[in-house]
C-alpha cells in the first residue's frame, strides 16, 4: 500500500501546536548498535499503520525492529475490529514488527500485549508525566479531570508464521472538542508536562526495547521477569467489579483478583467461582475499593 498524502492543499504545519515528527531525528535517537529498533519509517498519512506493516513483514520488505509511524491514520482498528481515528499530528499512531519465536513459546505470545501496556505507561509517565493505567487487556487510561478516561489501546496481529506486529495508538494533544466520544481522552487534557511527540515516541520505544528484551531474556516467563507483577501493579480492572462481554454471546459478572502467569483476568464470581478470562470486552461497573 503506498500512503497518500495529508492534503494536496494542507501542510504540515498549518497547526503550530501540532509540527510533523522529524523522522531523521526518530532514527538517530532509536536506530543504533544494541538498540532493538532496526527501522524507522513516517509517512504522512495512511489507514492502518498495523495493516501496512503486516503487509510490508509478509513480502519480506520488514524485519524485527521495523517501527511504521502515520502523522494521520484513517482507518485505525481497535479490538473487535472498532474504527478508529484522530487529526493529524493530534498523537502517536505507529506499529512495531517482533519476531519472538526462537526461543519463547507461541503460547506466550499472549503476553505482548500486556507487556505493550506496561512499556507504553511506563515510557510515558517519564517523558509525560502523566500516570498512565491499564484497563485490560489494551486500553490505557488516563485522568481528566478525577475522571478515568482512555487516551490509547493496543492491537497485536499475527505476520506469518514468526512475527507478530503491535499498534499502539495515543492520544497527545486531542482537545476537549475534538475527542470522538465523552469517554475518550489525551495527555495533554491530562495535563503533561510535555506534549512533544518525539520525546514520547523515543520514550516509549525505549521503554518498549527494554521490558521485550527482558521478557525474552526470561523465555517468556512473565514471573520470571516481573512483567505479571509489573502488570497487576499498573492494571486499573484489579478490585473492580466487571462485566465479561466473552465469545458466543456469553458474559460473566465478577470482581477482578488477578492477573493470571498465561496473563488472563481472573474474575470472582457471585457463587464462588473464579472464572479466568482469557478473551473478551471488559466493562468496569465500579471503581475499585
Amino acid at each position: 500500500m503506498t500512503p497518500r498524502d495529508a492534503s494536496e492543499n494542507s501542510s504540515p504545519w498549518s497547526d503550530l501546536e501540532r509540527p510533523p515528527l522529524n523522522v531523521a531525528a526518530l532514527r538517530r535517537g532509536l536506530v543504533r548498535e544494541g538498540s532493538l529498533w532496526s527501522e524507522v519509517d513516517v509517512v504522512r498519512r495512511t489507514g492502518s499503520t498495523n495493516s501496512d506493516l503486516v503487509e510490508r513483514a509478509l513480502k519480506g520488505q520488514a524485519g524485527e525492529g521495523a517501527v511504521l509511524v502515520a502523522e494521520e491514520q484513517t482507518a485505525g482498528r481497535g479490538r473487535l475490529d472498532r474504527q478508529w481515528s484522530a487529526p493529524a499530528r493530534s498523537g502517536l499512531f505507529f506499529s512495531v514488527l517482533l519476531k519472538p519465536g526462537e526461543g519463547v513459546p507461541v503460547e506466550r505470545w499472549g503476553w505482548l500485549p500486556l507487556l505493550t501496556g506496561v512499556a507504553v505507561a511506563a515510557g510515558l509517565s517519564r517523558a509525560a508525566g502523566v500516570d498512565t493505567a491499564l484497563k485490560w487487556p489494551n486500553d490505557l487510561l488516563v485522568k481528566v479531570g478525577g475522571e478515568e478516561r482512555k487516551a490509547g489501546g493496543i492491537l497485536l496481529e499475527r505476520a506469518g508464521d514468526g512475527g507478530v506486529v503491535i499498534g499502539v495508538g495515543i492520544n497527545v494533544t486531542l482537545r476537549e472538542a475534538e475527542l470522538p466520544v465523552p469517554t475518550a481522552g489525551s495527555l495533554a487534557l491530562a495535563g503533561a508536562v510535555s506534549t512533544d511527540r518525539e520525546t514520547l515516541l523515543r520514550g516509549v520505544l525505549r521503554s518498549l526495547d527494554d521490558w521485550y528484551g527482558r521478557w525474552r531474556a526470561a523465555g517468556g516467563d512473565a514471573g520470571l521477569c516481573r512483567l505479571q507483577e509489573a502488570y497487576a501493579a499498573g492494571c486499573a480492572t484489579l478490585g473492580r467489579t466487571v462485566r465479561a462481554e466473552l465469545p458466543g454471546d456469553r458474559f460473566v459478572v465478577g470482581e477482578a483478583v488477578a492477573i493470571d502467569s498465561d496473563g488472563r483476568l481472573i474474575l470472582a464470581t457471585p457463587d464462588g467461582l473464579r472464572e479466568p478470562v482469557g478473551a473478551g470486552d471488559i466493562i468496569h461497573l465500579r471503581p475499585a475499593g
